[in-house]
């Protein structure tokens, strides 16, 4: 069998906005640490992602010593959001992500406009405490597992070997990996072997990988310059497509906390 090899570890503090790479990362009950707790609303509680508002692909995070650091690549404007707002402080709002409704406090005025003014939409920042639980559906958890403000699960994991022969498969140019989002990418093994995986350790952590992730337009949005395209969507649905989604990467659960680090090898446990 293939060695695999952790080569990526991606996190998106603020959901919808630039990821931020890292060399190792914390895996918690929710996903890994600062991921997807912070989310921007509408007027109306309700969920603001690039499939609306590509735009918010310009805004880039990153973290520093205080925060979580936002800057807008069109004008290197910059703030630096807490890592944990303080709840005293703090207004609490219900707000809607997909068919769940979460327990969410607002962060701050001053935010609101700057994303307001950046994305030219009236939006509120908003994030998620340690004492909101919003359950990971239970088709697919077996103990009541937590997620953040993740689409629906806490970790997404792609092979480079399959986003090596999607691009072999591409007519344009070659696609980066960041227009999937993942949480985790390995090297090694074959095309789509996440696939067919049921358990398996990073380092020292079982996941399980229990439901392929279906692809919307985000993958069609360059995450440098905001702009829509046709692909990788329209390959994907040539080679790609099950019960009418087309199908990339797994969704995971965690059996542990602990670390994860990039080179970690990746060991199967039992396949599907």
């Amino acid at each position: 069998m293939s060695e695999y090899r952790l080569s990526e570890i991606n996190i998106y503090p603020v959901k919808s906005l630039g990821g931020i790479s890292l060399t190792s990362a914390e895996v918690e009950k929710r996903g890994l640490k600062y991921d997807r707790r912070f989310l921007l609303v509408d007027e109306e509680n309700m969920f603001l992602t690039q499939r609306v508002y590509p735009a918010m692909a310009l805004l880039k995070t990153s973290l520093s010593d205080s925060g979580i650091e936002i800057k807008d690549i069109r004008n290197n404007e910059k703030i630096i959001i807490p890592f944990k707002p303080e709840a005293a402080d703090l207004d609490a709002a219900e707000v809607t992500i997909w068919n769940d409704t979460v327990r969410a406090l607002h962060v701050s005025g001053d935010f609101d406009k700057w994303f307001s003014d950046a994305l030219k939409t009236k939006c509120r920042l908003v994030y998620m405490p340690d004492d909101s639980k919003r359950l990971v559906d239970k088709e697919y958890a077996k103990d009541n597992e937590i997620v953040s403000f993740s689409d629906g699960f806490p970790f997404l994991i792609i092979g480079q070997e399959s986003l090596n022969y999607l691009n072999s498969k591409l007519l344009t140019e070659k696609l980066p990996m960041n227009r999937f989002r993942p949480n985790f990418v390995f090297t090694g093994g074959l095309p789509h072997d996440e696939d067919i995986w049921n358990k398996f350790m990073i380092g020292s952590i079982t996941f399980r990988a229990v439901k392929p992730c279906a692809r919307c337009i985000i993958t069609t949005v360059n995450q440098l310059t905001a702009e829509k395209g046709k692909e990788p969507l329209r390959t994907m649905a040539e080679y790609r497509t099950i019960d009418n989604k087309v199908l990339f990467g797994q969704n995971l659960l965690q059996e542990a906390e602990g670390t994860v680090s990039v080179g970690d090898e990746l060991k199967i446990i039992s396949l599907k």
